[in-house]
């Protein structure tokens, strides 16, 4: 269709849009949620008061919504124009999508346009340049008015009069215009162009992808060590943040939350994809009353089973699953004393790699996710809190936190907490000979490990093998276990207040 007739269906919209209201009798919205949030990295600047449009000086909000609303439409027989404003501000104008459940095949959306030029104080001093105001200023203790043409805000307002005299006024209480300008609208307007065979009373679907929404997960932990302090169980609570910047409310809303990488297309889906990835949303709502969770496509779905109301520029938690008691779980101790990366590559002989000054012992809580424990569900990627209960005083006190990534049932759990207190390790090379032509190095390895507790400790010694890839450990003070083909752990009790030292040889050959 040509520009001139799109500009002239925005003047219709303009005068005729007290004749299209919209039926809202009914309306049945679902949200499914999408989050691009790195667990437990969202700025808290993100969901204050000074948020708008979906971002917080440049930060923008990371995940995307796909909405459907199904609602009643009035629809004229023909052709005729059909508008709902309360949608979103910040939705993908190229995904929505409008649909007759009613009469689908009668009814062809011909133009769909979204309407965001809302009406402000400037916008509509720019919208009347060139046409007739009327500005009150104060006068001592009265008020004067001052009618003319307005010809420029820059630098204050210029009018010029009846009698052609031009006047530039920079101060002002109050300004006074006529019927609000055609094309300005007071809240973001969807509009269609809309040709109905019968007309009529209709149920209509529509849907869209939205900006400036998002979800993460937060767990609440409380452990609640045995008398040896290293085994003990955890009370574990699940929350669900959801973040609204999207520039509407949603009221009694049905809520599904995506979990996994959903991968995005750089210039967006195609259409073909939109549309299957919003009919795949839009199954029945779970008859029970938190999250219900299934296995979709390669993701996961939880869905909640009752409605709620996320309002605009709020955060809203709610419980992901009902809280679980007891779990066993262990606490561990672990001395790395290199941590080396992974892209760390083969061929060093440096005889000086791998002396560390590194003395800090990390101590990890980990727990199985088990039906038989409690668990057994897929746990989102999010923020893990861990606290413990001072029996002096009856309080939580946190004991440190970490993230994780998304978590399938029957996988293990590992939340490293800080390092030790009281228990410390060094690490020092005391042997080391190369041979380049025999293509062999060897070398010793001492690793000591000190406890001041009042308890025996078991630590759990990580080595990483970094010189090459073929290698033997021989002599070794204790027992190991090979873990891939450039790591080995040992594990080593540490009596009370005293050391234990470890000590292995290792040859190298290339």
């Amino acid at each position: 269709m040509k520009i001139s007739r799109i500009n002239h269906l925005w003047g219709l919209v303009a005068t005729v849009s007290s004749a299209m209201a919209v039926d809202s009798l009914h309306a049945d919205t679902t949200l499914t949620i999408y989050s691009r949030a790195t667990p437990g990295a969202v700025s808290p600047d993100l969901y204050r008061p000074g948020v708008r449009n979906g971002s917080y000086f440049g930060q923008s909000v990371p995940g995307y919504a796909i909405v459907r609303d199904d609602r009643k439409l009035s629809l004229t027989r023909g052709r005729g124009l059909v508008s709902i404003t309360d949608v979103a501000a910040l939705l993908d104008p190229t995904t929505v999508r409008l649909t007759s459940l009613t009469d689908p095949d009668g009814t062809q959306v011909v133009e769909q346009d979204f309407r965001f030029d809302l009406v402000g104080s400037q916008k509509l001093m720019q919208r009347y340049i060139d046409q007739q105001i009327t500005v009150e200023q104060r006068v001592g203790d009265g008020i004067r008015e001052v009618s003319g043409t307005l010809l420029s805000t820059d630098g204050g307002l210029v009018l010029q009069s009846d009698d052609g005299g031009v006047a530039i006024l920079s101060d002002w209480q109050n300004i006074r215009f006529g019927a609000l300008p055609g094309g300005l609208m007071t809240r973001p307007t969807l509009i269609w162009d809309i040709n109905s065979l019968r007309g009529g009373e209709q149920e209509t679907r529509i849907s869209y992808e939205t900006q400036g929404m998002t979800w993460w997960a937060d767990y609440n932990l409380t452990w609640t060590p045995d008398r040896n302090a290293q085994t003990g169980s955890l009370d574990v609570a699940a929350w669900v943040s959801i973040l609204n910047q999207t520039g509407t409310s949603f009221d009694d809303t049905g809520l599904k939350l995506v979990a996994g990488d959903v991968q995005r297309a750089p210039a967006g889906l195609s259409r073909a994809r939109e549309r299957e990835a919003m009919r795949a949303v839009s199954a029945d709502l779970s008859v029970v009353q938190g999250f219900d969770e299934k296995a979709f496509f390669e993701f996961h779905l939880y869905t909640l089973g009752r409605t709620t109301d996320l309002p605009d520029q709020s955060t809203k938690q709610m419980a992901l699953f009902p809280a679980v008691t007891s779990v066993p779980a262990t606490k561990r101790l672990v001395y790395n004393a290199l941590n080396f990366g992974a892209g760390l590559g083969y061929g060093i002989t440096d005889p000086n790699f791998g002396n560390t000054g590194n003395s800090k012992v990390d101590v990890y809580i980990e727990f199985d996710n088990r039906k038989q424990d409690g668990l057994g569900v897929p746990l989102p990627a999010g923020r893990i809190r861990v606290s413990q209960l001072d029996e002096a005083d009856g309080s939580l006190e946190f004991v440190g936190e970490d993230v994780i990534a998304h978590t399938p049932r029957n996988e293990t759990v590992r939340i490293r907490l800080g390092s030790a207190f009281d228990v410390v390790g060094s690490r020092k090379q005391t042997n080391y000979n190369l041979d380049t032509r025999a293509r062999v190095l060897t070398e010793t390895v001492e690793i000591t490990l000190t406890n001041r507790k009042d308890k025996s400790q078991t630590v759990t010694v990580a080595e990483p093998l970094y010189r090459y890839a073929n290698w033997a450990i021989s002599n070794a003070t204790d027992g190991f276990e090979k873990i891939d083909s450039r790591l080995v752990h040992f594990e080593v009790d540490v009596p009370a207040d005293s050391k234990k030292v470890v000590r292995y040889d290792i040859r190298y050959t290339w």
